[in-house]
């Protein structure tokens, strides 16, 4: 026999809408954020909202997770300890939680999940947190299949939630402090201010030019959709959208597209199996590049060597390009001068580009589909040369000359001419991507799904009347009885009996199949079918969410030795609580949070991303000497500068302030 396991879907939620709409698309749980001290501030909900959300998505037997994944003052636990009681009597299902101090609290049997925020990586980390009572650990963003694999089978019961989908930090999460150094905006306390999607000029140490005004740290966005199997195969159960931020067209469509990628694995690989119930019907048909995406990557799934292209000669017709910047590096056997401009006139033997597969230098913003090139252009139109068609209304963006990302919006179209609003300074032959379907998100906005349990309808007769039995695909039963005297019919009752007792629209049921079991052709009036159809239903609901299993899960007391026994600012020790935990656990010496003592001089970003691979100069991997002299820097638009560390032992790049 085949041992099964639950396979979960998760989903993001910014407010209760996008709860219910993630659940009705196919979600086996939804993450959401706590009234306060979620990892998005700008995210968080009433307990109202998430007590609604919690009965929309436990009658099908779905999960809500709520976040509470930020470091906290110790003047804020008293009022985290209370928000957690009140969530847990509004039936949440699990915490995301990242400060150990709440671990010290008095807190309700609710179970935790081991926030990505906790930089969470190694089989002794996962390890850690599950002797410790969490019942959910979500792994690093950059870890490959192999890595996700070896925690899997160092530790085989603990869950483990990996993200499959949506926007990448570029450091690692948790362990980024930039925002908090140059704005006072922590992304450990849910404020980060996206300082990876700036644009900056980099720079070596004398000053020569590398890059001009480019997005260097901005990452394209997740896209696991065609690895599940493998992610299964690996180990994951719980595959994470991220996206709490997003509106709910995105939750519908990008919900819906991994129900529809998942269940097709399901039916090849018998031994997973949906974690929630219901079937899904859509009146749409999900379509990833219809929603926002900064363009799409696997990050690190297959390892670093997967993430470039080969070096490849340029011609003499695009080295023009350069001297905008819009290409993002050129080496010449002559070196590489100080600006774009001395580079565009520079040396043409041997001039080689390298384009990496993660990174999105040239805009931060979504460009959506790409719908073909300009041909033409006339005076109040332009005709494009493309396979897809445009609607009236539908949003448009290029990237121009310099590199920059430009868009129009468009009025009227007539076949392959599009008349904008307002005419756009293009040329011909560049590339058009839509980022606004206006038809798609007409459809968004209405009842695009519904969700439907699967249940089995028995009529019977008794001695004093008759019973609908009504039996759900979870194997809950009920029976309403309907006291009456037998009454033969004038006309045969079976089809009209059936078509009465499967009317059952509005509710969240679907019936699979309709029995009717009688001696004889018994009359039964329509308003009495369902008017017992109807108290049927609502037995069923009642009984479906007195028999949902909720976990209760006391953390037990521990003293397991952490795996390191110093914690430097790291750590994210915020509070006292925090500090007691690690020291009741081997840690030794404890060095505040950064957002509590900053910390001179300290590394502000650790990123797997690495710049001097990209450009094709990593001394482990490329073996070519770079034609600049290092220390590189990063300068943003204000003149700041920030210095570029590579750490080849750890395969990461670190990020410092510069005074």
């Amino acid at each position: 026999m085949i041992k099964q396991r639950k396979i979960e879907l998760l989903a993001p939620a910014k407010n209760l809408e996008c709860g219910i709409a993630a659940i009705d698309h196919g979600a086996d749980a939804v993450y959401i954020g706590a009234p306060r001290f979620g990892a998005r501030a700008a995210a968080g909900n009433s307990l109202e909202d998430i007590a609604a959300l919690v009965q929309h998505a436990h009658l099908y037997n779905a999960r809500i997770y709520v976040t509470v994944n930020t470091i906290l003052r110790d003047e804020e636990l008293k009022e985290t300890e209370q928000m957690i009681w009140d969530l847990y009597r509004a039936g949440v299902d699990a915490l995301i939680v990242q400060d150990m101090g709440l671990l010290e609290l008095n807190l309700p049997p609710i179970p935790l999940h081991a926030s990505t925020q906790m930089d969470n990586r190694t089989p002794q980390k996962v390890k850690f947190l599950a002797e410790a009572g969490f019942r959910q650990v979500v792994l690093a963003r950059e870890l490959s299949l192999m890595e996700i694999s070896e925690i899997h089978s160092a530790c085989p019961e603990v869950p483990l939630e990996v993200f499959v989908h949506g926007a990448l930090c570029v450091s690692y999460s948790g362990q980024c402090y930039v925002s908090q150094a140059c704005f006072g905006r922590s992304a450990n306390r849910g404020e980060c201010a996206q300082f990876c999607r700036l644009a900056f000029n980099m720079v070596d140490a004398d000053g020569k030019l590398i890059m001009q005004n480019k997005h260097l740290l901005s990452l394209k966005d997740l896209n696991q959709s065609e690895d599940l199997e493998k992610l299964l195969d690996a180990g994951a159960s719980s595959l994470k959208i991220e996206g709490r931020l997003k509106d709910v067209s995105y939750v519908k469509n990008v919900t819906a597209y991994y129900r529809q990628k998942l269940d097709a694995v399901f039916k090849r690989r018998k031994e997973y199996i949906c974690a929630s119930s219901g079937m899904v019907k859509l009146e749409f048909k999900p379509q990833l590049n219809k929603s926002f995406s900064r363009g799409s990557t696997n990050y690190f799934l297959y390892g670093r060597d997967a993430l470039h292209t080969p070096l490849n000669p340029l011609s003499r017709g695009e080295v023009n390009s350069f001297a905008s910047g819009k290409k993002p590096f050129v080496l010449t056997n002559s070196g590489v001068t100080s600006s774009p401009l001395e580079r565009g006139r520079g040396v043409l033997e041997n001039i080689t580009c390298l384009h990496d597969t993660i990174s999105t230098i040239d805009t931060p913003k979504s460009l959506g589909e790409e719908m073909g090139m300009v041909k033409e252009i006339r005076g109040n139109y332009l005709t494009v040369a493309g396979v897809k068609s445009f609607n009236n209304g539908d949003g448009v963006c290029y990237l121009d000359e310099t590199g920059k990302l430009q868009g129009f919006r468009v009025n009227r179209v007539e076949n392959n001419k599009l008349f904008p609003q307002e005419m756009p300074r293009i040329k011909p032959r560049t590339v058009l991507y839509r980022n606004f379907d206006q038809e798609f998100e007409r459809l968004m906005s209405r009842k695009s799904a519904e969700r439907k349990i699967s249940i089995a309808i028995t009529l019977a007769e008794n001695n004093f009347g008759f019973t609908l039995t009504l039996t759900d695909e979870d194997d809950n039963s009920v029976s309403v009885i309907l006291e009456r005297e037998k009454e033969l019919a004038r006309t045969p009752q079976k089809e009209n009996l059936c078509t009465q007792l499967g009317k059952l629209g509005n509710t969240p049921f679907e019936a699979s199949g309709i029995n009717i079991e009688f001696s004889d052709n018994w009359f039964i009036p329509a308003s009495m079918l369902a008017e017992l159809r109807r108290n049927g239903i609502e037995k069923l609901l009642e009984a479906r969410r007195i028999n949902y299993h909720q976990e209760l899960y006391r953390l037990p007391e521990t003293h397991h030795a952490f795996p390191v026994s110093e914690l430097t600012y790291l750590g994210n020790v915020m509070n006292d609580d925090a500090d007691s935990f690690y020291k009741n656990h081997g840690v030794q010496r404890i060095a505040p949070a950064y957002e509590k003592t900053p910390v001179e001089g300290a590394a502000l970003m650790f990123c797997k991303h690495c710049l001097r691979y990209s450009m094709g100069w990593c001394p482990t991997h490329h073996k070519v000497r770079s034609p600049f002299k290092e220390p590189y820097y990063l300068v943003s638009s204000d003149g700041k500068r920030f210095r570029l560390e590579f750490d080849c032992k750890q395969c990461q790049m670190k990020v410092y302030a510069e005074k």
